[in-house]
């Protein structure tokens, strides 16, 4: 069978009339494109819709202009500053993939990582097998250092996980399924050391602006964050490595006004500056496709 379906063809391969699978075209439920004129299909994209039960729970078409997802101060500035309408709803990447299946986002911002081998494909693949986001776009928004967030002056010398395990320092987590949380298991797997080992502190922080709080009000030494938030609370930075910072929404919203307005923006040179102004940031490719599904 080819790559590309037609009309009869991929209802054949449905199991439906051509009549339905129409009307599942015009709702904007089932993967397709138009070239020359006619519907083409992609077979691959229709059998993951298939599987993810989408015939059943069709995603709503107008979702609300909210971009979930992971908390950073340079996205929250940019969706704020850049008069797109869109809000920022920050809980965490693995939270704000499942919000924008459910259809209550528009989008999703995301930094994932693997437990083990290497990272930099890792939020791609992550939407490419994820059920319900047959029509996914990947875009980059910057490439972000990751690190150790510790009170000024590094009063414990803390230099890598294993030295935060050592010491006994007291852990700010963030909570499960946020990319932040995900490195640090990451970090512990490769360091070899259990993460009940960690003198982990209580209760999560939802945003890595809340566990820099922590370590402000003496309630933490560390925690993993960026350099941008250890930055904007005045708090000192261990680098741990670069990681892919990345805006995942469905294809037809990424024509949309918001998202539009919002791209327009992040070519401005005021977006470099404040990146720079902010600390850890890498904007080379910036509004670049990574992966489409």
């Amino acid at each position: 069978m080819p790559e590309y379906l037609t009309t009869e063809e991929a209802a054949a391969h449905l199991r439906m009339s051509e009549r339905k699978l129409y009307e599942l075209v015009a709702a904007g439920t089932v993967p397709c494109s138009k070239a020359t004129g006619r519907w083409l299909f992609p077979k691959q994209a229709l059998d993951r819709w298939v599987a993810a039960g989408l015939v059943a729970g069709p995603i709503a078409q107008d979702p609300p202009p909210i971009v979930g997802g992971s908390h950073d101060p340079l996205l929250e500035w940019a969706l704020r500053e850049s008069a797109s309408g869109l809000a920022n709803l920050p809980e965490g990447s693995e939270g704000g993939l499942r919000r924008l299946v459910r259809g209550e986002v528009i989008g999703a911002a995301i930094h994932l990582h693997r437990i083990e081998g290497e990272d930099e494909r890792v939020n791609e693949e992550a939407v490419a097998t994820t059920p319900g986001l047959h029509d996914a776009v990947v875009i980059a928004f910057a490439r972000r250092e990751q690190g150790l967030v510790v009170a000024p002056g590094n009063p414990l010398k803390l230099k890598d996980i294993a030295a935060v395990a050592a010491a006994k320092a007291r852990v700010a987590q963030r909570n499960d399924g946020a990319g932040a949380q995900l490195l640090l298991l990451s970090l512990l797997h490769r360091a070899g050391i259990r993460h009940e080992a960690l003198n982990a502190i209580s209760p999560a922080s939802v945003t890595g602006a809340d566990l820099a709080a922590a370590i402000r009000a003496g309630r933490a030494d560390c925690g993993v964050a960026t350099r941008s938030v250890a930055r904007a609370a005045g708090l000192d930075f261990v680098p741990l490595g670069w990681e892919c910072f990345d805006l995942v929404l469905r294809q037809r919203n990424y024509f949309a006004p918001p998202f539009q307005t919002l791209s327009a923006f992040l070519r401005q040179p005021v977006f470099a500056a404040r990146a720079q102004e902010l600390g850890g940031y890498d904007t080379s490719e910036t509004n670049r496709v990574r992966f489409t599904n």
